[in-house]
């Protein structure tokens, strides 16, 4: 059965995920679960980063895909460059246990969207520069720190492993679907 993700009505994304033991982290059933998310963010165009309860997991894992480190800020120019991008395959940076551990005080508005609030986009304040520590897939522990989108994909991602959505606190709330009418080749 393909795995997919949940939507906003699904009572897991309401769930403080768990923590994961340090010494699970090389075992069968997370190694899955990664492979899973993994599946399912690079079968979504627009997506750059995905929590493990957007697959109904509750644990403490996200994912990133590295292609968010080249793409725009602007959420329309961001669409674009993903619906292009769609043929490149690239890899996904794997957050085990995350935490933040340095976030900046200086803040802006970004216009943010979610895989599990479809075609929902809104206004959202989040901080310019974050720091994260995590362990990766083989159980080591790093630090990672970005600003702008990644930033903000990290402070989301953090969101959904604490059981909330973007729209708990987002302005301007409107649906934007896709493009449909594109001829493909």
């Amino acid at each position: 059965m393909a795995v997919k993700i949940v939507d906003r009505d699904n009572p897991v994304l309401r769930q403080v995920a768990k923590e994961i033991p340090v010494s699970d982290i090389t075992k069968p059933r997370i190694k899955e679960t990664i492979k899973k998310m993994k599946e399912v963010l690079d079968a979504e165009e627009d997506g750059v980063g995905l929590a493990a309860p957007q697959i109904g997991v509750s644990l403490r894992i996200f994912i990133i895909s590295e292609k968010a480190f080249d793409l725009s800020e602007d959420i329309h120019q961001r669409r674009e460059e993903l619906r292009k991008s769609k043929t490149v395959k690239t890899g996904n940076l794997v957050f085990i246990n995350p935490r933040i551990v340095k976030i900046s005080k200086e803040t802006h508005f970004m216009e943010e969207g979610c895989l599990s609030v479809r075609w929902a986009y809104g206004r959202i304040k989040r901080s310019k520069k974050t720091t994260v520590e995590a362990y990766d897939e083989d159980g080591k522990k790093f630090t990672r720190g970005a600003s702008g989108l990644v930033a903000e994909i990290f402070q989301h991602e953090m969101d959904h492993l604490e059981g909330k959505l973007f729209i708990d606190s987002a302005t301007d709330i409107r649906e934007m679907p896709p493009e449909r009418n594109l001829k493909t080749y």
